[in-house]
């Protein structure tokens, strides 16, 4: 134990707080919270406490430690949930991909609201469910719920299609309704309030039968359809009875797919069940709404070697429910939490003022004993291995064509070893304008998300490919040639000290680590894919010749003629050979190589089609009446983009800095206007090397 943490564990004061473990790099490797941090905190250090392996080696790689002091229990879970999401450290079990999870969204701060996938959750007024794990499965809910309830798909201004719910409309307001419909209205999926053919309250109606349905309230929504369907055979309005009719048939037939009932009560429910393999947890959990099911997901814990399942499930009840809309009044749980009360305390607070607390915001967390309940987490538990036996199944069957296709490669391009490391560059623009480059990066067959880079074009004017690679090889190899050369001068150095020690009898000093941490910074790539044939691959060539990099690079293009086909063959040009290599079309190779270009291709589209959306935007802007450059820098910067824009209402409009309510309806105006043209910029595919 070094002096500064001694320093450290003699300050630490009898309160509740976090506690932050650093590595020798300054690194965050352990976020944990406490009652007491100087009991809590000292006993890691304690030999007489029976640490599990995980903890040991945690406490082999401390170089420093920080706390932070807080007024009760829950502060300290919130602060620590927020240090975890933040940092993500190594020692601390931590949800896979926590941030990109799905929600579906009901927009109530928008006039007509709408219902549509969102990427995060927030606490601004509008109803959020989830999160879910499949985008997939979002969007086939989203396509059934607009199958059975018929609200508005489109992002069209809504304010000025009636007045407003509450108060008089402002002065000037006036009701501007489309000419006509669109398909969907033909189609039974909207009601199309946009050319008044219905009233706010009839779709404020269907809103709220949305929001029920994914509540899980289904007997209401049954029951408010049944009721609309009698008093329309009432008026003799059969049409419109047999369409609620047939809603009313699709509804349940959705819902004999739920025949899992708790016959426990009708509260609220979520039964959460863990399955641990090596150094992950499948934590599956099962959604009960007024005794039913109405749905499943499950989410994968890392780094839980050695962990209790008690503190896995503290971990994940923490990170979940920190993101999660709705809290229910009960969780079963598999394995009883690690500061249950705390948590107990915390999810009342989240809870308190939803729409789910009702007349009570308590919440219990229970491990049941026996019983229904007991039978409910069996179940679900159950279900929690299947799915991490099918991951791990997966997992080995893509490790092994993963493998295959390395092992393919090296083969095919008669390479020294397996390319662990590959860098696929492509270049994007549309006839040489808002020109980009993209790096796609693939570490042992899988993408490396983290490393991709983005470059944009500066020294070359128009449609030049070739030219353009070169720029963007130059960028990225520079700075590692000069540290290759003073790695090598440094390596000199070194040999020319080992034979002076040698010549004097003295022990041998080296630099490995140094050298080691040089190669750590800046990895080297084996294997260089340059999207295009021989004209790319040379100029590339020539980049890394003035460089004096050796590295292997690899031309990727179709072959002659496919794209007349309705299947495509990739061409591999390599240096000094004449004729391409075509390895066979089931080549696990062949694969990963399409896999590569394809990603690099479409990083780069999305950079350039950001760039010339937002230059074309900035145009746009220039030609509306009123709107100058400083309220054209605040719109952008406010807004950011012509997605976000497009969308805003008046008010918001209204309440950007140097922005009237008569501007306002100027760009709104003018934007709706021009938004086919605006549209058309996120659809139209640019140019690019192929």
């Amino acid at each position: 134990m070094n002096e500064k943490i001694q320093s450290v564990l003699n300050s630490l004061p009898h309160k509740p707080g976090i506690y932050l473990m650093k590595d020798g790099e300054g690194t965050i490797i352990y976020v944990g919270k406490a009652i007491s941090l100087y009991n809590r905190v000292r006993s890691y250090f304690q030999e007489s406490t029976d640490h599990s392996p995980k903890n040991r080696s945690m406490v082999a790689k401390i170089e420093d430690i920080e706390f932070l002091v807080v007024r009760n229990e829950v502060e300290a879970l919130v602060l620590e949930s927020n240090y975890i999401k933040q940092y993500r450290p190594k020692y601390n079990v931590l949800l896979r991909d926590d941030k990109s999870y799905p929600y579906i969204k009901v927009s109530l701060n928008e006039d007509f609201p709408r219902v549509y996938r969102v990427r995060s959750f927030q606490r601004d007024g509008n109803r959020y469910f989830g999160p879910y794990t499949n985008s997939g499965a979002v969007d086939a809910t989203l396509d059934l719920l607009n199958k059975l309830f018929a609200f508005r798909t489109c992002r069209y201004d809504a304010s000025v299609w009636a007045p407003p719910r509450t108060g008089e409309p402002h002065a000037g307001w006036k009701q501007k309704l489309l000419n006509r419909p669109c398909t969907q209205y033909y189609i039974h999926r909207c009601i199309a309030p946009c050319v008044g053919y219905a009233s706010r309250e009839e779709y404020d109606k269907i809103i709220q039968q949305v929001i029920l349905f994914l509540e899980g309230k289904h007997d209401e929504v049954l029951k408010d359809l049944q009721r609309r369907m009698e008093e329309a055979a009432e008026s003799l309005n059969f049409e419109e009875a047999a369409r609620i009719r047939d809603r009313i048939k699709a509804v349940e037939r959705v819902l004999e797919k739920q025949r899992i009932i708790n016959t426990e009560g009708q509260d609220d429910q979520d039964v959460v069940a863990l399955a641990s393999g090596d150094d992950e947890t499948c934590a599956q959990v099962f959604f009960f709404r007024s005794g039913k099911l109405i749905g499943r997901e499950y989410f994968i814990l890392q780094g839980t070697r050695d962990s209790a399942p008690s503190e896995i499930m503290s971990s994940f009840l923490q990170q979940f429910y920190e993101s999660s809309p709705h809290i229910p009044a009960e969780i079963l749980v598999e394995a009883e939490p690690d500061d249950r009360e705390v948590l107990q305390s915390w999810l009342k607070e989240k809870r308190r003022g939803t729409s789910a607390a009702g007349r009570s915001a308590s919440v219990t967390i229970n491990e049941p004993k026996r019983g229904e309940k007991l039978r409910l987490v069996e179940m679900v538990h159950n279900n929690a291995k299947e799915v991490l036996e099918q991951q791990r199944i997966k997992w080995l069957t893509d490790s092994q064509k993963t493998q295959m296709a390395l092992e393919e490669l090296q083969e095919a391009l008669n390479l020294i070893s397996a390319p662990q490391r590959i860098e696929c560059y492509d270049i994007s623009n549309t006839q040489g304008s808002n020109s980009v480059g993209a790096m796609a990066v693939f570490e042992g067959g899988k993408p490396k998300n983290s490393e991709y880079r983005r470059f944009k074009i500066k020294t070359v004017e128009g449609a030049n490919d070739v030219a353009s690679h070169q720029e963007v090889l130059r960028r990225r190899f520079r700075k590692a040639a000069a540290l290759q050369e003073a790695t090598l001068e440094r390596e000199s150095a070194a040999a020319v000290d080992r034979v002076s020690q040698r010549a004097n009898g003295e022990e041998e000093t080296g630099g490995e680590s140094e050298q080691n941490a040089l190669q750590h910074n800046w990895a080297m790539p084996d294997l260089i894919l340059i999207d295009g044939g021989k004209p790319q691959l040379n100029a590339a060539l020539q980049v890394l010749q003035e460089l004096e990099m050796d590295i292997p690079i690899v031309g990727v293009a179709k072959e002659e003629g496919s794209h007349t086909r309705s299947t495509t063959q990739e061409e591999l040009h390599i240096p000094g050979t004449l004729e391409p290599i075509l390895l066979p079309r089931n080549s696990q190779g062949l694969y990963l190589v399409q896999r590569i270009r394809d990603e690099a291709h479409r990083f780069g589209i999305t950079y350039h089609r950001k760039l010339r959306t937002n230059r074309t935007f900035k145009s746009l802007l220039d030609e509306i009446p009123g709107i100058g450059p400083k309220r054209k820098q605040a719109l952008m910067k406010h807004f950011g983009s012509v997605r976000a824009i497009s969308t805003a209402s008046l008010d918001e409009l209204t309440a950007i800095d140097g922005m009237t309510r008569d501007s306002a309806e100027k760009v709104k105006e003018f934007i709706g206007r021009n938004m086919g043209a605006i549209t058309g910029l996120t659809s139209e595919q640019p140019g690019d090397s192929d």
